[in-house]
């Protein structure tokens, strides 16, 4: 893994320390070149009310001063929805080095209904965050067993996009949740009232 590039997708609606922790100990724990956090535009699994654009720049404030961080259009810039398997592709065109794509286990556990998931196995290993029920075993049963997965060795993160969002709706703490030039660009701009 020493050297490889980390992936890192997602809607990041928002970005918050969890996923930092998590890129954090990906970029440490397995000698990564670096993190590319990948927005993406229109998430083909799920609705996001937010722009691109403005989870875009959530999620460059965040990383703002992390040596080892960095964001991409990737996904961004593509008409239509963004699958997994077509990123990795021209990422691999970018970094002959490799990738690796970070994820959480419970995305992972669902990656047999993502585009072309067969071929998607194939182009590079996963390095996986915990989460609290899911049995690691669980991660290595077909069709998932023929993917190279990398378990991050950290305590599952206990934060929620979901969760963060409601409380910005009903008006409560968030602090300790997301990074604090997130929190001001949210409140800002008006963003999940």
């Amino acid at each position: 893994m020493r050297g490889k590039v980390g992936l890192f997708g997602g809607a990041f609606n928002p970005i918050h320390v969890g996923h930092l922790r998590v890129a954090e100990e990906a970029l440490r724990q397995f000698g990564l070149d670096r993190v590319i956090f990948i927005p993406t535009a229109r998430p083909p699994h799920k609705e996001v009310d937010v722009p691109a654009e403005l989870r875009f720049r959530m999620v460059e404030l965040a990383i703002a001063g992390h040596p080892g961080f960095e964001v991409s259009r990737a996904e961004m810039d593509t008409d239509g929805p963004a699958y997994t398997v077509d990123t990795v592709r021209k990422m691999l065109k970018l970094y002959p080095q490799g990738v690796a794509y970070i994820i959480g286990a419970d995305a992972f556990l669902g990656l047999s209904s993502w585009k072309d998931s067969d071929e998607l196995i194939q182009l590079c290993p996963f390095i996986i965050a915990p989460r609290r029920g899911i049995d690691p075993e669980e991660l290595r049963r077909p069709p998932l067993d023929r993917a190279e997965i990398h378990l991050i060795p950290m305590e599952p993160v206990e934060i929620s996009s979901s969760e963060i969002r409601r409380r910005y709706r009903e008006g409560l703490p968030v602090e300790g949740l997301v990074p604090e030039a997130v929190d001001r660009f949210i409140r800002a701009h008006g963003i999940y009232r």
